[in-house]
């Protein structure tokens, strides 16, 4: 490595790099990791992965459970990281563990009691005298990241730094502060593969396919497998409003009624054309868009997040479907609603997420040495050209909380699912600020 004071970067006194995965997997999160670990190292310095997320990190105790090399994190050698990026599956496993559950305001960054699992990781870090923490994972785990970041300012001036820089995944798509996230392309092309082959399936039997995608928050995933896959409806939570949306004690929720309604109009509206057959994409958001009496029960995730699998979506729309279109119609129709998402976030990552990973983990490292920062988002726009974004312009100051990027009503990526989607006798004006029928 270059030394002296001539040659002396803003990051040479980050000699030993900590890597942390959490959430659910990626496409391309190895190419992400590899790429990463490899900058550093190539650079004389020191790489060591966590294995699976913060579940070890947050249970650190210097004396009843010491973080242990092989058991607990790899210190990566090259043989590790060669010929990584374009393997499945994430390397140093990951898991939904957060170290940041009940701080839910600045103050509580000061509470000894909700900072606890926060301290642990903290101390762990400093007993392993890490410089800097690589966190890659979702707006949850971006959450984490700022938690730790936020926790330091608040320790005494002399006390231990460790920079702490986050790159966004998410094969949802729905991150502000960057264009794609990586594994978003590799999840969209599975899916929709999977759709064409549902479609051929449809025509052959004279059938409909209800597909629930993945897309918790927002539509960006399930509008994308609906334009790849060729289907004839794709809704997401996007488009709670006007009829679909129903209001329950104040807030907007999904009228089940009204979106069953939606796709037997469809159906009737292809039939009329000589179409009996098709395939209509729905988010998994829009289960937690259900009135809240029917999913009150359900359990919930380390970050309070519905099962959204335990409700099965696809299904329950599909038997109403076929229930409302005998009544409607007094003909049968074969509907079957089915789950698409897991078999996609470990597939073969598509080229295009390669290359966005790698950038990101080269990203990370030229945060850290090049520009000496702390508190940042590794982000990539254009032709892959890198950019970092403070924490503070993505996170809300008084709650602590992300905001999630949904796609705008009018926008072209809207626009285009609905000129590609089948239209039914209510044709809708997408264009911006108008929602006309004509």
């Amino acid at each position: 490595m270059t030394s002296g004071p001539s040659h002396a970067r803003k990051g040479d006194h980050i000699q030993r790099v900590a890597i942390v995965f959490s959430g659910g997997p990626a496409p391309a999160a190895n190419a992400v990791i590899s790429a990463a670990a490899i900058s550093f190292m190539e650079d004389g310095r020191q790489v060591i992965g966590f294995f699976h997320g913060y579940s070890n990190l947050e249970d650190y105790h210097p004396v009843t459970h010491r973080l242990l090399p092989d058991e607990h994190y790899r210190i990566f050698v090259e043989k590790d990281v060669n010929g990584l990026r374009n393997s499945r599956g994430i390397v140093i496993g990951t898991a939904r563990t957060n170290p940041g559950k009940g701080i839910e305001k600045p103050e509580h960054l000061t509470d000894p009691v909700r900072t606890e699992r926060l301290r642990n990781v903290y101390n762990a870090l400093v007993d392993l005298d890490i410089d800097a923490l690589i966190s890659i994972g979702g707006d949850d785990t971006l959450k984490t990241a700022n938690f730790l970041y936020e926790y330091q300012k608040r320790l005494p001036d002399k006390a231990r730094r460790v920079q702490v820089i986050h790159l966004p995944k998410t094969i949802d798509n729905d991150y502000r502060g960057i264009d794609f996230t990586f594994g978003f392309f590799t999840a969209v092309d599975v899916m929709a593969k999977e759709l064409q082959n549902l479609r051929a399936d449809a025509i052959a039997t004279s059938s409909y396919f209800i597909v629930e995608t993945m897309g918790r928050k927002a539509g960006w995933l399930s509008y994308g497998v609906a334009i790849a896959g060729e289907a004839n409806l794709v809704l997401a939570v996007e488009d709670v409003q006007g009829a679909l949306a129903l209001d329950d004690s104040g807030e907007v929720r999904l009228s089940l009624d009204a979106l069953v309604d939606r796709i037997v109009e469809l159906i009737v509206t292809r039939e009329r054309r000589g179409k009996h057959y098709g395939t209509v994409v729905l988010a998994e958001g829009l289960a937690e868009m259900l009135p809240a009496a029917q999913i009150r029960e359900l359990p919930r995730d380390e970050h309070g997040h519905l099962s959204l699998g335990r409700i099965d979506l696809g299904k329950l729309v599909a038997q109403r479907v076929m229930k409302r279109y005998e009544e409607k119609t007094k003909r049968k129709k074969k509907a079957t609603g089915l789950q698409l998402g897991y078999e996609s976030r470990c597939a073969p990552p598509h080229a295009f997420d390669v290359m966005l990973g790698s950038q990101l983990g080269i990203g990370a490292y030229r945060a850290l040495v090049e520009e000496d920062l702390d508190g940042h988002m590794v982000s990539i726009a254009g032709q892959l050209d890198l950019r970092y974004v403070p924490f503070k312009e993505l996170i809300n100051p008084q709650t602590l909380k992300t905001e999630v990027r949904f796609i705008p009503h009018g926008s072209d990526y809207h626009r285009l699912a609905r000129f590609l989607e089948t239209r039914t006798d209510k044709i809708v004006d997408w264009s911006p600020g108008r929602r006309s029928e004509r």
